[in-house]
């Protein structure tokens, strides 16, 4: 299942939550390119410093753990789960995921994943480009002032004091970047299916995906009763 949208319209904790109640694994995409994000910035790596950067990412582990009712990410085993989502990393990952060696290494771990798991996969060209024969696909959209206002809740659920006028900034310049860039840039696969969460909670958005999901598993078990009957009956 392929979940795309803008950045705060939703996608990690519905992928999260689907994944959940449909026993799938979760592959949150955002958090690996944010995990090489924190990896380069750690590193004094520059976005165009491209031999030292390709050294990095053949040496770099990036998986998931579970932990309760969510997954931790670990970078080379360490756990970087509230790290990846420092403001800092916030505003540089879409420089470092827009680099063809960042993305041509961790599409290929994410179809990999996905070969051997049924998996809800969340990013920005998740339905275009990294499962374009996925299922189901869905494009999460909500207002970019409802987006704003999330992504500042989250960060001051976590003890930061961020600024409402720097989020809505960032979140511009992200769509913008998201939306333009030559590699892999943020589009709505022909056959997704549009959800706007503006105004939708988060259990209400996750019910409407996972609620779709489950309908089509219902009606393929039915076929395949009514298909198994018939040849009983032959």
């Amino acid at each position: 299942m392929a979940i795309d949208g803008p950045a705060a319209s939703g996608k990690t904790t519905t992928a999260r939550l689907v994944a959940g109640r449909l026993d799938y694994v979760h592959l949150d995409t955002g958090a690996m390119y944010r995990a090489v994000t924190l990896a380069c910035l750690e590193r004094g790596l520059a976005p165009e410093d491209t031999p030292a950067l390709q050294e990095l990412l053949g040496s770099l582990r990036v998986r998931f753990e579970s932990a309760g009712q969510g997954q931790r990410t670990l970078l080379n085993g360490e756990d970087v789960t509230e790290a990846i989502r420092s403001p800092e990393v916030s505003r540089k990952v879409s420089a470092y995921s827009a680099l063809g060696e960042v993305r041509s290494r961790l599409v290929r771990l994410q179809r990999r994943i996905g070969g051997q798991h049924d998996v809800v996969c969340e990013g920005r060209d998740i339905g275009t480009i990294v499962f374009p024969t996925a299922r189901f696909k869905f494009y999460l959209v909500a207002d970019l002032e409802v987006r704003a206002r999330r992504r500042y809740d989250e960060l001051l659920a976590r003890g930061l004091q961020p600024s409402r006028a720097d989020i809505l900034e960032e979140l511009q310049a992200r769509d913008r970047h998201d939306s333009t860039r030559a590699l892999s840039p943020l589009l709505k696969a022909e056959d997704a299916m549009t959800v706007d969460t503006t105004d939708l909670t988060i259990t209400e958005q996750a019910d409407r995906v996972a609620g779709f999901v489950e309908a089509a598993l219902r009606r393929d078990a039915d076929i395949r009763n009514i298909k198994e009957e018939a040849a009983r009956h032959e």
